[in-house]
């Protein structure tokens, strides 16, 4: 496993009376978290600045924040302990959100109830930072880092980053069907014996909306574990489906070939930009997030011309509120570094200009489903936390296990305070838009 890192310098303390720091970063390898043990230098003055910044923040957000067990801030809620305020201060006046994720991976916070601390802050995301600050985030906030952006090689090494960590990994918070992505269920909430039931509607809705059938050419651009191309080849669809994962295309080349569809559906290591034919229908589950903006006109020119006249494409698409996207869109955050590199999630209003600039291609058709992906973390979070022994056995320590409840976390509030979104969208060529 590899963690994409920055160069760390030696810490500062942030002022002359604060208190000494604990020592939360005993246990942390620092071969694998250099940034976790050896937090980012930061001027006395921007560390007295963040920790005013953030004091302010937390006074009056529905928490209940407890510093080093002496002091309180907040309305009252779930609680947020801070055990090292003074580390944590200078963290996130160094890196901001890298630096109040990189605290909790250190244990310098904790709470017994992530998602509920974090959906709080979620839902209070646009006005933490008074808006005249705002406005100055090009001065402090990091940029992200050129190897990080979606071309060829770039995207090779960001999906590997994640998804060829380890399919053993995987395996043991998803359910059966090894869909890493948002289930539709039917009622809240929802039960764990309820995923795979609930990931196979996702699934068939989104082939229903593709107009996916016996006899289809199918292209999937994101294969995933392959149960979506298996779906699809068992409606009669000859399906090709292209990854940069070779862990995914090993499995999911064995779970077609398990399944009796090998004749059916054609798993190549390609990059979307390589893919050549054309096609009656093509889908992509959760991929554009992981272009990049730079390259959402070539990913959806590339959509444009590999559908066959009168064919259709269904994306399913996490997105997010349009002014927050175009604010931190340069903006190197702590999902980056830590578990997507490269990624940037698009709104909605952004896809529709992309192609209306660069395609023929329109948005005829859009659901969303956030709500549903919140239950679906929440399922994935709670099985990753009762199979902590297992991960251990896999090889990862006890910081990646905290990084990834983080994410799981993090992720969920992102939906439960309804900040994110996740959408099954319909594209068709408006053949005369050209």
């Amino acid at each position: 496993m590899s963690v994409s890192t920055t160069t760390t310098h030696s810490p500062s303390p942030s002022s002359p009376s604060a208190p000494a720091s604990v020592d939360t970063t005993a246990d942390v390898d620092p071969g694998r978290w250099p940034d976790v043990v050896r937090p980012t230098r930061a001027s006395r003055l921007r560390t007295a600045v963040a920790e005013r910044l953030v004091r302010r923040a937390l006074a009056r957000l529905p928490l209940r924040v407890r510093l080093a067990g002496r002091e309180e801030l907040g309305l009252g809620g779930p609680l947020m302990d801070v055990t090292d305020p003074a580390t944590f201060f200078r963290r996130i006046g160094a890196d901001g959100l890298i630096g109040f994720g990189e605290s909790y991976m250190a244990g310098e916070w904790d709470t017994p109830d992530p998602v509920g601390v974090l959906t709080v802050l979620a839902d209070q995301v646009a006005t933490l930072i008074p808006p005249p600050l705002q406005r100055l985030r090009g001065l402090w906030a990091r940029r992200r880092p050129a190897g990080q952006l979606g071309t060829q090689e770039g995207a090779r090494d960001n999906i590997s980053h994640h998804y060829d960590l380890s399919n053993e990994l995987f395996a043991l918070f998803l359910d059966e069907t090894l869909s890493y992505s948002a289930a539709l269920f039917r009622g809240f909430p929802a039960e764990p014996a309820l995923l795979p039931a609930a990931q196979h509607r996702k699934i068939d809705r989104l082939l229903d909306l593709a107009a996916v059938g016996p006899g289809t050419e199918l292209l999937e651009i994101g294969t995933g574990w392959g149960e979506l191309a298996i779906r699809a080849a068992a409606r009669g669809a000859r399906v090709v489906s292209v990854t940069l994962s070779r862990e995914q295309r090993d499995l999911a080349r064995r779970r077609i070939r398990d399944a009796g569809f090998e004749d059916r559906v054609d798993v190549r290591l390609c990059d979307y930009r390589d893919v050549d034919g054309v096609y009656d229908a093509v889908v992509s589950v959760e991929m554009i997030e992981a272009v990049g903006a730079d390259f959402w006109p070539v990913y959806f020119r590339t959509l444009d011309r590999r559908l066959a006249p009168g064919g259709r494409i269904a994306l399913q698409a996490i997105t997010m509120p349009d002014d927050r996207m175009r604010a931190g869109r340069n903006t190197y955050t702590w999902i980056q570094k830590y578990i997507f590199p490269g990624g940037l999630l698009p709104s909605v209003e952004a896809i529709g200009e992309v192609t209306a600039a660069h395609t023929a291609l329109r948005v005829e058709r859009c659901d969303d489903f956030g709500t549903h992906y919140a239950e679906t973390l929440r399922l994935w979070r709670e099985r990753f936390t009762e199979r902590a022994a297992d991960v251990d056995a896999l090889g990862f320590d006890a910081t990646f296990r905290r990084m990834w409840t983080f994410y799981l976390a993090y992720s969920e509030a992102g939906f439960r305070s309804g900040y994110l979104h996740v959408q099954q969208m319909l594209l068709t060529r408006q053949e005369t838009a050209r």
